[in-house]
């Protein structure tokens, strides 16, 4: 009977802690299941629009994220440096309101202004060196496009738009072939009194076309420039403040070209950086040196290291 009775105790004990275990088990799994997907008013859920979480994962090296943009920012195509220090520029791609918003390091709203033209399809935004901003009205994603221009205006005054028209000099049909497709431009930026502008390889045949169109309003071909080995769908670009670095942003991933001078850099072997878990990574704009703050269609802010 004593050892019977000392069994049934065993037993017993044994369930009890197993019991105990359970609910830590189940914690923990249920962190490894997918978040419920959040969808901003005038958002699409699962595709574009809205601030969306997604499923928890562990990001690059080097690459944190530091903050979210303002509820009403939807849809960041863009990212350029405001004239304040510290803050930036960003807006949406097709389909959203000519609103340009200036954010903190953070993606927190600071102010806001309504540019003078309507968002076709903007999809970058850089600036020279005496206050003028060059939008890039140049989305194109069915290479159909015949009104692409980019767009030239003072933050100070809005309302005044001058316009930099042009087309590209290789394409005859519109669409052509999708073959044939790579005259979708997401990224441009100023340099040397010329906009440039880095196509988004559609065809996926890992050509990156680098054309130019001048600063001075009007109506232009522009200039094919060289073709860079891109294996990645480019959607923004961004010069480091030393002249000697550019990168190319792509989706979850970035390339970076270095050179002592632009020539050298755009004949320099691209450098991939994966942004793998980051999401649709569509802006990019150098802190300073060696850090780059990032933007993504879903709302997210993040933090770069580049060396």
């Amino acid at each position: 009977m004593l050892c019977f009775s000392l069994f049934i105790r065993s037993l017993l004990g044994a369930t009890l802690l197993t019991s105990a275990c359970s609910p830590a088990d189940g914690d923990k799994a249920s962190t490894d299941q997918p978040q419920a997907t959040a969808q901003a008013p005038g958002g699409k859920k699962g595709k574009k629009g809205g601030h969306k979480k997604g499923k928890s994962t562990d990001l690059p090296a080097g690459l944190r994220k530091v903050g979210r943009l303002t509820d009403g920012i939807l849809e960041s195509s863009g990212l350029c440096a405001a004239p304040e220090a510290g803050t930036y520029f960003t807006f949406g791609d097709d389909g959203q309101q000519p609103i340009v918003y200036q954010v903190d390091a953070t993606g927190q709203q600071v102010g806001q202004f309504t540019l003078g033209a309507p968002n076709h399809d903007w999809e970058s935004l850089s600036r020279d060196n005496r206050g003028n901003y060059f939008m890039g009205d140049c989305g194109n994603n069915n290479s159909d496009r015949r009104n692409l221009a980019i767009l030239r205006f003072r933050p100070e005054q809005p309302t005044k738009v001058s316009k930099i028209n042009f087309s590209y000099p290789d394409q005859t049909e519109f669409p052509p072939n999708k073959s044939e497709r790579n005259f979708d431009c997401e990224a441009s930026l100023w340099h040397d009194g010329q906009v440039y502008l880095f196509t988004k390889d559609r065809a996926q045949s890992s050509t990156c076309k680098v054309y130019t169109v001048p600063e001075t309003p009007g109506t232009y071909k522009a200039k094919l420039v060289t073709k860079l080995a891109i294996p990645g769908q480019v959607t923004d670009a961004t010069l480091a403040p030393s002249g000697r670095r550019l990168v190319l942003l792509a989706r979850q991933e970035l390339f970076i070209l270095d050179g002592n001078s632009w020539d050298a850099i755009l004949k320099a072997t691209p450098r991939h950086i994966s942004l793998k878990g980051a999401g649709q990574t569509e802006g990019a704009a150098f802190k300073n040196e060696n850090t780059l703050l990032l933007t993504t269609e879903q709302g997210a802010v993040y933090e770069l290291d580049v060396q």
